[in-house]
């Protein structure tokens, strides 16, 4: 019986009134598929484990006229991340409710699954943050080096990512020019 079976979705048939009454093996086979990712989603939460919850998303404040905010955004979401702008002309009060050290400040300032990421952060930081969740308020990169994303240019300078929070400052990651 399974091989009248295999046989009735064969490639080769010519019976073209036959073909239009059977149902569609994909068809058939993307119900499954989408069974088998509920049951493993289904599965991951009974035992207590987070179901695949697509991009990580970003809440980016910037200043509604600076270019390299556009482009540090842009880079964001070239690496995935899904980005909500709020445009503002004034930041300071964003940046004092989250938590940003004046002495790091840059010009747009953003938060992601709870941590604040202050300036030019590089995707790359911001994923190894993610992984590593530590117990921090965020990441900044001050001022605005030639190279970071958003700045780039025909020169880079090597920066570091600073991590801060309650127990202090200190280099989360170095970038080399």
């Amino acid at each position: 019986m399974a091989l009248a079976a295999a046989d009735r979705y064969s490639c080769g048939r010519t019976d073209r009134e036959e073909t239009m009454h059977e149902p569609m093996p994909s068809r058939t086979l993307a119900l499954s598929r989408r069974s088998l990712l509920s049951a493993g989603g289904l599965l991951l939460a009974a035992w207590g484990m987070p179901a695949i919850a697509g991009p990580t998303r970003a809440m980016v404040y910037k200043n509604p006229w600076c270019g390299c905010c556009i482009g540090w955004v842009e880079h964001l979401e070239a690496n995935g991340f899904a980005v909500t702008v709020e445009d503002s002309d004034d930041l300071a009060p964003v940046k004092a409710r989250l938590g940003v050290p004046a002495h790091l400040e840059s010009c747009h300032t953003a938060v992601i699954e709870g941590y604040t990421i202050e300036g030019h952060v590089p995707a790359v930081a911001i994923e190894k943050l993610l992984v590593a969740r530590p117990t921090l308020t965020g990441l900044a990169v001050p001022g605005m080096p030639m190279g970071s994303p958003g700045m780039e240019g025909a020169t880079s300078e090597a920066y570091d990512v600073i991590a801060f929070g309650p127990d202090g400052e200190s280099v989360f990651l170095h970038i080399p020019a």
